[in-house]
């Protein structure tokens, strides 16, 4: 009896521990994004930007902060102000280095409620847009921290951004 009672502990712990696992491993099913546009010489305020992925269309004007459904799939954004050519931009996503740990902790349930949510997925903390081009970026060279973009828009007026 007495070996019973730390062998159940013990399995009510492993088991809280592989319950909790997605949600204390992940960091959540959408990220902020700071979208900039600029032409070849200088910086663009004011223009207007839609960005969508399979989980939703986001809306931002620059400079300035949307939060988005983070997804497997790339977003596609477009930025448009009277007067210059369109600025477009294919974001790749990619798979955050904690869905490696959501396997180890939270078990196969735990990853693919991760992978299914879109949480398991990463888009750049910040993304720069040129007017007049079509670009495409990876998540892993083109990302920077959420508080580095912040820190780089900290003096522009941002708006609000809107979900559809």
């Amino acid at each position: 009896m007495t070996i019973l009672k730390p062998l159940s502990l013990l399995a009510v712990a492993a088991i809280a521990v592989t319950m909790t696992g997605c949600a204390a491993i992940s960091t959540g099913t959408s990220q902020v994004i700071s979208v900039q546009t600029k032409t070849a010489d200088a910086s663009v305020v004011g223009a207007a930007c839609e960005l969508k992925n399979d989980k939703g269309d986001y809306f931002v004007t620059t400079p300035g902060f949307v939060t988005v459904h983070r997804a497997y799939g790339d977003m596609r954004i477009k930025c448009t102000k009277p007067g210059e050519p369109d600025a477009l931009a294919t974001v790749k996503s990619s798979t955050k280095a904690m869905a490696l740990g959501n396997v180890l902790f939270g078990g196969v349930i735990g990853a693919g409620i991760d992978a299914g949510t879109g949480a398991a997925y990463d888009y750049p903390a910040l993304v720069t847009l040129s007017f007049g081009q079509d670009i495409t970026l990876k998540s892993t060279s083109a990302a920077t921290s959420t508080k580095d973009a912040q820190q780089q828009d900290a003096s522009n007026a941002t708006q609000p951004a809107v979900a559809k």
